[in-house]
């Protein structure tokens, strides 16, 4: 067993009032994958650099691959200070922030090992005082989120670990293959876990040009009264990737690259651009408005898609 390892004061004192995160385990299921290293544990990594999160914090990930702990950790500096906002990362940050990440391998078709994960989390708690509190995030191939979601219900890791606890899970896109996957998705995970409970996740609109979105059209007295068709003949959305398949060629097999961008990355782009203020800037009303964009666009039949090229 590892000793706990403190955070230090220049964690703890510089905490935001009212902006830390509350106690909990971030347990990422794929760590071991492009999307930890890349968008997860850099976003992780800025937000204790803010001081946006608690000293009751841990992140478990997990994966099929081997590794120790100190192995882990030094794949995800070396990702961190190649993604991270604001690379190379502060030593003495990292280092805090580091000591509470963990891994544990694990098959995702194993009853027994979503067993471990419980008593893992509960040694956790124990050690680092996090209440019980899980965020359970599959960044996995959509194969296998089913069968996650199954193991976490069975272990009834679904209510935290504690009595007052708190367990939500976050599913990344692609969320099924067709619209009557995607429903049948949704009923599984509704078995196990509340509506509350689930968040279905973009990691594009995370991307600070995305979120900007919003602001630069409804609060900008230039733009906001001539964003219409009166005024505005045409939007072009073009998806300027710099980097390619690289390390995952599996996924692109399984899901492609239609479903890996234009079904949720271009389409939120365009319902943010097209949709109409709403009435409030929460995730419903936003969410209402986003939705009558995509029920007003017109299908074109395949015969006739060269004309609209």
């Amino acid at each position: 067993m590892e000793a706990t390892v403190e955070l230090p004061n220049l964690l703890r004192a510089g905490a935001r009032p009212g902006r830390t995160a509350p106690p909990c385990v971030v347990v990422i299921f794929g760590a071991t994958g492009d999307l930890t290293s890349r968008k997860l544990i850099p976003a992780f990594y800025q937000l204790a650099l803010g001081r946006y999160l608690p000293a009751e914090f841990a992140v478990l990930g997990l994966g099929r691959q081997e590794y120790s702990h100190d192995g882990f950790r030094e794949e995800l500096r070396a990702a961190a200070n190649r993604f991270a906002r604001s690379a190379p990362v502060h030593p003495v940050v990292w280092e805090s922030f580091a000591s509470r990440i963990f891994y544990q391998r694990v098959s995702y078709d194993d009853a027994a090992a979503y067993e471990t994960l419980r008593d893992r989390l509960a040694e956790l708690d124990r050690r680092l005082g996090t209440q019980g509190n899980y965020l359970f995030y599959l960044a996995t191939p959509p194969s296998v989120f089913t069968r996650i979601v199954h193991g976490l219900g069975a272990a009834t890791l679904q209510h935290g670990g504690q009595p007052t606890s708190w367990a939500r899970i976050v599913i990344e896109k692609p969320f099924g293959r067709d619209l009557a996957s995607a429903r049948a998705l949704n009923r599984q995970v509704q078995a196990v876990f509340s509506e509350e409970q689930i968040f279905r996740i973009d990691h594009y609109l995370g991307k600070e040009t995305v979120q900007n979105i919003l602001a630069f059209r409804f609060a900008n007295r230039l733009w906001e009264p001539v964003w219409g068709e009166q005024h505005i003949d045409l939007v072009q959305i073009t998806v300027a990737e710099s980097i390619g398949v690289e390390r995952r060629g599996g996924y692109y097999e399984e899901s492609g690259a239609l479903r890996d961008m234009v079904q949720n990355h271009m389409l939120q782009l365009l319902a943010l651009v097209a949709m109409e203020p709403p009435a409030a800037f929460d995730p419903d009303p936003v969410r209402d408005e986003k939705v009558k964009v995509l029920k007003a666009l017109r299908q074109i039949p395949m015969e006739r898609v060269e004309e609209y090229g």
